[in-house]
């Protein structure tokens, strides 16, 4: 996926969900945040961020933050960005052989999952999550609670018993990832409850990504720990 008129700004704080302030060739903007998560320990106070320009004058904003610097670890934190990041990778046929037709946004049963891939003789339905949260070199989903997130697990669940294949793909949105695990500390259901799908049949798989001022692109395997735990940071 790739990125036009990416430029490096300096984040200066976050009012709501939607909006920031940064300073953008010198100047105090308001950018469009897309990425509704809390990203509390990404979006500090002077850090360096890239924004797009957006030349359309019916919006408010004029830029959109797709990615922070923590540290010398660019990470993109566009949520925008996983689903086609997938799609382009599913082109590949790296990991889905003789691909024969794929679909976006495809409902089944009360869920509308990210994508739906038949190959070969198979059918398949793939939920994309994109991660942002990285401790240690640790990632980590979700960084809040999420009851949508839950439906999904449960409904990719019924759809191994219908014949289907079912798969969740945690798209880390950087490198230097040495795990993947779920965030007990933040929302233990879903550790529970992902437990339980890949019991079921639902096949969990973590990628990181590389990324650049330009562009990000699904990259390597991660291994995952569902392994229970106590607290998490």
């Amino acid at each position: 996926m790739e990125y036009s008129n990416a430029t490096e700004a300096i984040f200066l704080e976050r009012p709501n969900r939607f909006i920031a302030y940064a300073k953008v060739h010198g100047k105090t903007e308001t950018i469009h945040v897309k990425n509704t998560g809390r990203c509390k320990e990404l979006l500090i106070p002077g850090v360096r961020i890239l924004v797009t320009y957006c030349d359309n004058p019916d919006r408010k904003t004029k830029y959109d933050l797709i990615a922070v610097y923590k540290g010398g670890l660019l990470i993109n934190m566009d949520s925008q960005a996983p689903n086609p990041v997938v799609e382009e990778w599913l082109y590949t046929k790296k990991y889905f052989p003789d691909i024969s037709y794929v679909k976006r946004e495809k409902t089944y049963g009360q869920s509308r999952f990210d994508l739906y891939v038949e190959y070969q003789d198979k059918k398949a339905f793939i939920e994309v999550k994109g991660v942002t949260l990285e401790t240690r070199g640790i990632a980590r989903f979700p960084d809040a609670p999420t009851l949508r997130g839950i439906k999904h697990l449960e409904e990719l669940g019924r759809c191994i018993k219908e014949g289907y294949e079912a798969y969740v793909i945690f798209v880390i949105q950087m490198k230097g990832i040495e795990k993947f695990e779920p965030n007990w500390g933040i929302h233990e259901l879903f550790g529970v409850t992902l437990q339980k799908a890949e019991r079921a049949g639902v096949q969990i798989l973590a990628y990181d990504c590389r990324v650049t001022q330009d562009t990000i692109i699904l990259d390597a395997p991660i291994p995952i720990d569902l392994t229970r735990k106590e607290t998490s940071c």
